[in-house]
C-alpha cells in the first residue's frame, strides 16, 4: 500500500503538493513537522507536513522527500486552522502564509554546490574561456555556489555554463540545506572532580604558588561558588578574577578546571523579585467589573478609555486574571517603539513570564520565544509583540488584548497574507474559545459600530488617572499670523511663548510633523524644476544631515545638488518641511535646551526606539520633535506642552479615512501632556482653524467625530457599512498597465455592476519602475463576502490565461483600510 503526504510548501502555489512516503515514514509523520522535499527542476525547500493519506496524485508522479527535519511538529493544529482562515479571508495562498507565520530560520532552502569532478581529468583546451575560469577557481576552492560563479563570470545567467561543464563531466552538482538557526551556548567552569578532596586541594594550591594569576582565579572561583548555587560563567570569572581567558585556558589544559556548555536563551530577564500591580482607583475599579460583564456575553469588548486614564492597569489586572488559570495571554501593540516602554513595566509585574516578540529581534531571538511557545514554557505565559505575534504556536490562550486598536500598523501591507492583526486577533481567539479586549482612546469606527451594534460589548473611561484634566488644546491660525508677521521659521509666536513658558519651568515639550526628512521639495527659483526619483513620481527629500536627496519610496539617493539640473542655476530653495527641519529651528530658537529627534531615520538600530525614549524620560532631553511614532501610548510624566506643527496635510490626504485618522492622530498626541498632576497644553498650528475636524479635536468630542463620519461613510458607501476589495495591477510598461486594468474593471462590472470603482491612478502612480493602477470593489452588507471573493478569484484565473497579461502583477487586498 502507499502512502503520501501534502505539504505547504513555502511558494505562492493554489494548491498543496503531494510526495510519496516509506510506510516506516507514515507510521514516523505527524501533520506539522517539516520535511525537505525537492521541488522544479533543482530546488529543495523545507515543506510542512499537512496531511497524511494513501490517495495517489492523479495529474502527476509524486517525488520522495527528502529527509525529516523534526522530530515533533513545529506547528500546532490550532495554528494551521487559523492559517487556513487566513488564506481563505485574506485571499492569499497558504504557500504565503507558512512564509509569514514562521520564523525564517524555520524556512531552509537549498544552495547549490559546485566541485570539481577530481576522477577526471581535462584539458585546458578543451574548455571555453568562461568554462575555464570556473574550472580555475574550482582548483583553488573545494566547493563554490551559484552565487559565486556570477561574480566570478560577472554575468547573470550561469546555468548554461554549469550545464555544459556537467556535459563534459567536469564538476558534480550537490543541493545543500543549511539549517539556519543556532542555538546560543554559554561556556561554564568548575573545578575538576579530582579535587574535590581538601587533601588534593591544597596540594594544587601550593603548586600554584609560582603562579599567582592562576592561584588568584582559583580562589576566585571558590569565592563565587560560595555565594550562589549558579554554575559560574567563563565571562563572569575573567571580570571578577580579573584574569586574561588564556589564563582559564591554562587552567583547562592542565586539568584543574573543567569547561562545559549549556544552552541559554538569548533574552533573559534580570529583574529582581517581582512587584504587585498598582491599587486601581474607583473608576478603573469600575470599568474592570464592567469588562468581566461584558465578557460573559460577548467574547470581544470595546475599551473606550481616554488618553491617560489607566487602561494598562486594567489590563494587567485581567492578565492576572488569564495567568492564574495558567492560561497565556497575546499583548498586541502596533508599534515596537511603545514595547520598549511596557517591557519593563509588565517584567516588574510578571517578571520571566513575559516575552516579547517583533521584527527589531534577532532571527536567532526569535526561534527561541517560538520554542518556548510551542514547548508551553513558563518563560512565555505573556507575550509582547507587534502584528506578526499572532502567528506564534500557542496552546491555551485565554486572553488577547489589542492596544491602540485603532493603528494603521496593525495592516500588513506587503507582501501577502495582508491582514489586519485585529480582526485576525478575534478568529485567534475564537480559535482558543479565548477573550479578546480592544483598547483606544480613540476607537476605530468599524470598532465603535460593531460595538453599537451589538457585537461586541463596550466599556467607557471617561476620567483620567489622579483626576488630571484633558490638556488644553488651542488653535492657531497661521494664516493670519503670517499676514501680521509673527511667525519665526514655521512657528507662531504663541507656540514660541508656550515653550519658553514650559521649558523655564522645567517641563519637557514634544513636537509633531508627519513627516520626515529636512523638506520634501528642493525647487530651482529660476525655471521652477524639482529634482525628481528616477524611479518613482515623487520629488527627492532633502534630508540634511547627509546631505542628500532621498527618495521615501524606493529608497534612491544621491548628493545634494549645488545647481539646477534644468537651467544651471545655483539658487535653489527648499519647500514645505520635515522633522529634521523643526530640529534646526528649535536649536537656533532655544540653543541652551537638548533637542531630540525620533523618526525613521533616528530609530533605525535595534536599540534605537529604546535609546531615545530612555533618554527623554530621564530628561536628558528637553525638547522631542517627532513623526507619528510619538503618538502611540507613551507615557511621558513630565510633558506639559505638545505642539502639532501643521496640521493640515493630514486632513487634506486623498483616503477616505483622512478625517478620522487626523482626528485620532491630534486626540493620540494631545493625549502626550500633562499626565502627572499639571494640566498639559496643545497647540494645533493650522491655516483653517474652523474646520470641524479642528473643531472636534480641540472640544475632545468623539461623539460628534463619529456621528458625521458615519453619516458620510452612510452616504458615499464605504466602510463600516460596505467592505472593500481593493486590487492593484502594476507592471512597468504603462499601456499594459492601462489595458489589463480596463479588461479588469470591464469583467467586474459584469458581475458587480456600478460597485466597482475605476481604474484609477493613485496619487503616486510609478513606484520602483512600476505604473500601479486601482480598482475598488465595494461588497454591501447583504451581499455574501465568500461568493464575492469566489467571483474575484474566477476573474482572476481568466485574466492570467490571456498571453499579454501574464505580466502584469496583479495584488488583491482585502479590507485594505
Amino acid at each position: 500500500m502507499n502512502h503520501f503526504i501534502d505539504v505547504i510548501l513555502p511558494v505562492p502555489l493554489e494548491k498543496l503538493f503531494t510526495y510519496s512516503i516509506t510506510e516506516a515514514e507514515a507510521s514516523f509523520l505527524q501533520v506539522g513537522m517539516r520535511v525537505a522535499v525537492p521541488f522544479g527542476k533543482t530546488k529543495m525547500y523545507t515543506a510542512l507536513v499537512h496531511s497524511i493519506h494513501n490517495n495517489k496524485p492523479l495529474v502527476y508522479e509524486a517525488k520522495e522527500i527528502h529527509q525529516i527535519l523534526d522530530e515533533t511538529p513545529v506547528i500546532t493544529l490550532q495554528q494551521l486552522t487559523f492559517w487556513q482562515w487566513i488564506s481563505k479571508y485574506y485571499m492569499c495562498t497558504l504557500g504565503d502564509v507558512m512564509r509569514a507565520a514562521l520564523p525564517s530560520a524555520f524556512l531552509l532552502e537549498s544552495e547549490t554546490i559546485i566541485s570539481k569532478n577530481n576522477d577526471k581529468i581535462i584539458a585546458d583546451e578543451d574548455l571555453k574561456d568562461d568554462e575555464f575560469l570556473v574550472y580555475e577557481a574550482l582548483q583553488h576552492q573545494s566547493s563554490l555556489k551559484i552565487q559565486d560563479l556570477i561574480s566570478i563570470l560577472d554575468k547573470k545567467n550561469v546555468l548554461p555554463v554549469i550545464k555544459r561543464l556537467l556535459e563534459k563531466e567536469a564538476i558534480h552538482l550537490q543541493e545543500e540545506i543549511y539549517e539556519k538557526y543556532k542555538p546560543k551556548y554559554v561556556r561554564y567552569v568548575k573545578l575538576h572532580t579530582a579535587y574535590a578532596s581538601e587533601a588534593a586541594l591544597q596540594d594544587i594550591l601550593e603548586e600554584l604558588n609560582r603562579a599567582p594569576k592562576q592561584k588568584q582565579v582559583i580562589m576566585t572561583l571558590f569565592m563565587l561558588s560560595s555565594k550562589t548555587k549558579k554554575p559560574i560563567k567563563v565571562a563572569e570569572l575573567t571580570e571578577v578574577s580579573g584574569a586574561s581567558s588564556a589564563i582559564i585556558k591554562t587552567l583547562v589544559d592542565k586539568g584543574i578546571l573543567e569547561e562545559y556548555h549549556i544552552q541559554t536563551d538569548r533574552i533573559n530577564y534580570s529583574g529582581d523579585e517581582n512587584e504587585a500591580s498598582k491599587e486601581l482607583n474607583e473608576h478603573q475599579i469600575v470599568a474592570l467589573e464592567e469588562v468581566k460583564t461584558a465578557f460573559e456575553k460577548h467574547s470581544v469588548t470595546l475599551l473606550h478609555g481616554v488618553t491617560s486614564s489607566g487602561k494598562t492597569e486594567i489590563y494587567v489586572k485581567l492578565m492576572e486574571e488569564a495567568l492564574a488559570k495558567g492560561e497565556q495571554v497575546l499583548y498586541l501593540l502596533p508599534e515596537i517603539a511603545l514595547t520598549t516602554q511596557l517591557v519593563s513595566r509588565l517584567q516588574n509585574y510578571f517578571g520571566e513570564q513575559v516575552a516579547v516578540f517583533h521584527s527589531k529581534y534577532s532571527i536567532h531571538e526569535r526561534v527561541e520565544v517560538y520554542q518556548n511557545l510551542l514547548n508551553n514554557s513558563a518563560k512565555a505565559r505573556i507575550i509582547l509583540g507587534a502584528r506578526s505575534s499572532i502567528f506564534l504556536p500557542f496552546s491555551n490562550l485565554g486572553l488577547i488584548i489589542v492596544d491602540e486598536e485603532h493603528e494603521q500598523s496593525f495592516k500588513q501591507f506587503d507582501p501577502a497574507p495582508r491582514y489586519h492583526a485585529r480582526d485576525a486577533a478575534v478568529v485567534l481567539a475564537n480559535i482558543f474559545k479565548a477573550k479578546t479586549l480592544l483598547g483606544s482612546a480613540t476607537p476605530s469606527l468599524e470598532s465603535s459600530f460593531n460595538a453599537q451594534q451589538d457585537k461586541y460589548g463596550f466599556v467607557e473611561l471617561t476620567t483620567r488617572y489622579n483626576n488630571v484634566l484633558m490638556p488644553e488644546i488651542e488653535l492657531v491660525d497661521i494664516k493670519d499670523k503670517h499676514k501680521r508677521k509673527k511667525m519665526k521659521g514655521h512657528f507662531s509666536d504663541r507656540l514660541i511663548e508656550e515653550m519658553t513658558e514650559t521649558l523655564n519651568d522645567g517641563q519637557q515639550i514634544i513636537l509633531f510633523q508627519n513627516r520626515r526628512g529636512y523638506s520634501p521639495i528642493v525647487e530651482c527659483n529660476t525655471c521652477g524644476n524639482a529634482p525628481q526619483c528616477p524611479n518613482c513620481d515623487v520629488s527627492l527629500t532633502y534630508h540634511q544631515y547627509r546631505n542628500q536627496l532621498r527618495c521615501h519610496y524606493c529608497g534612491y539617493n544621491s548628493a545634494m545638488l549645488q545647481k539646477c539640473m534644468a537651467c544651471g542655476s545655483p539658487s535653489l530653495d527648499s519647500k514645505g518641511f520635515g522633522t529634521e527641519q523643526i530640529e534646526v529651528e528649535v536649536k537656533e530658537l532655544f540653543p541652551d535646551y537638548k533637542v531630540g529627534r525620533m523618526d525613521l531615520d533616528t530609530t533605525r538600530g535595534k536599540y534605537g526606539y529604546e535609546k531615545i525614549i530612555t533618554s527623554f524620560e530621564q530628561q536628558e532631553v528637553d525638547i522631542l520633535v517627532g513623526t507619528q511614532m510619538l503618538t502611540k501610548g507613551l507615557d511621558f510624566r513630565n510633558v506639559r506642552l505638545v505642539g502639532i506643527m501643521n496640521a493640515d496635510n493630514m486632513l487634506n490626504f486623498p483616503d477616505f479615512r483622512a478625517h478620522e485618522r487626523s482626528f485620532q492622530l491630534m486626540l493620540q498626541v494631545s493625549g502626550r501632556a500633562g499626565r502627572t498632576e499639571k494640566r498639559g497644553k496643545v497647540l494645533i498650528q493650522t491655516y483653517n482653524p474652523y474646520h470641524k475636524i479642528l473643531q472636534q479635536v480641540s472640544t475632545n468630542d468623539y461623539a460628534g467625530m463619529y456621528k458625521e463620519q458615519m453619516d458620510e461613510r452612510y452616504n458615499f458607501k464605504y466602510p463600516p457599512i460596505y467592505r472593500q476589495i481593493k486590487i492593484v495591477l502594476k507592471h512597468k510598461d504603462y499601456n499594459r498597465v492601462n489595458m489589463a486594468a480596463d479588461w479588469y474593471a470591464k469583467s467586474l462590472r459584469q458581475v458587480f455592476g456600478d460597485f466597482v470603482l475605476g481604474p484609477e491612478f493613485p496619487p503616486v502612480s510609478r513606484i520602483r519602475n512600476q505604473f500601479h493602477k486601482n480598482i475598488l470593489v465595494k461588497i454591501p452588507s447583504k451581499q455574501s463576502l465568500a461568493k464575492t471573493k469566489e467571483a474575484i478569484l474566477k476573474i482572476d484565473t481568466s485574466f492570467n490565461a490571456v498571453k499579454d497579461f501574464r505580466s502584469v502583477r496583479v495584488i488583491l487586498n482585502v479590507d485594505n483600510y
